[in-house]
């Protein structure tokens, strides 16, 4: 039996962060296929520029993940070159953009801002695990997961504040374990979960690190390196978790 037969993996938000670096991380790896998408080209310069250096190795599609039939046509596309995935990775979050910060109190509320957090944070990772599926239903082990946080937990929600933010992460992780439920039927050898990554040093949570201790504050490239453990360890029980970037579950 071959050790290691070549694997497809689609990395969705895979222009910056944490999923530009899984790209770059697995790309080092010989029996890989990598798909990524990316939402605005010029935000994606130095993932476009590694595909062109890869091109048998890398294929980008640039995806709103907010539009389900972008996502149906973007799935189209791969399933045009393979019949299968063993790995997809959603890296797609948002927390802040331009004017829209996390609210601190009731008072910053509106609704607009607030479906926007729930059309990227929850909304698409349930319509990608719905257009996913086909892909992901082998006889192989395949994986999904998406990126979600702790600040999601409602267990874990001691200090307040970031109402969209939590309460997006929440709903993701509920998407994901209902779907877990589904697919443990229709797909039975597919595990998916939700991970929290950790503060890991991104864009994405660069006006908030003054906070956060040296020693919690993760580079990118430790960030991949531990998820992916993680991943690599999941056990067919585990699909419908949530689990920190050590492997230990954490509270709903």
């Amino acid at each position: 039996m071959d050790e290691n037969p070549k694997r497809n993996i689609l990395i969705l938000g895979a222009s910056q962060g944490i999923g530009y670096g899984f790209v770059k991380h697995l790309l080092d790896d010989k029996a890989t296929t990598i798909f990524a998408t990316y939402r605005n080209p010029e935000s994606a310069m130095e993932l476009l520029e590694l595909a062109n250096l890869h091109p048998l190795k890398i294929t980008c599609f640039q995806m709103d993940v907010t539009d389900e039939n972008q996502i149906e046509e973007v799935v189209k596309q791969i399933k045009g070159q393979i019949s299968k995935l063993h790995l997809v990775i959603n890296c797609i979050g948002f927390l802040h953009e331009g004017k829209q910060q996390p609210e601190k109190s009731l008072r910053q509320l509106n609704s607009e801002n607030l479906l926007r957090y729930f059309q990227v944070n929850s909304i698409s990772a349930v319509l990608l695990a719905k257009n996913l599926l086909p892909l992901l239903k082998h006889r192989d082990r395949s994986v999904f997961v998406s990126i979600s946080a702790k600040l999601g937990s409602i267990g874990d929600n001691q200090l307040g504040g970031w109402y969209g933010y939590r309460a997006s992460k929440a709903a993701l992780n509920m998407f994901i374990r209902t779907a877990a439920i589904e697919y443990s039927r229709s797909s039975p050898n597919t595990i998916i979960s939700v991970l929290h990554p950790g503060t890991t040093d991104t864009r994405l949570s660069k006006p908030f690190q003054n906070n956060v201790p040296s020693e919690k504050l993760f580079s990118i490239q430790r960030t991949v390196n531990q998820l992916l453990t993680v991943i690599e360890n999941l056990k067919e029980e585990d699909s419908g978790q949530f689990f920190s970037w050590d492997g230990s579950p954490l509270p709903w």
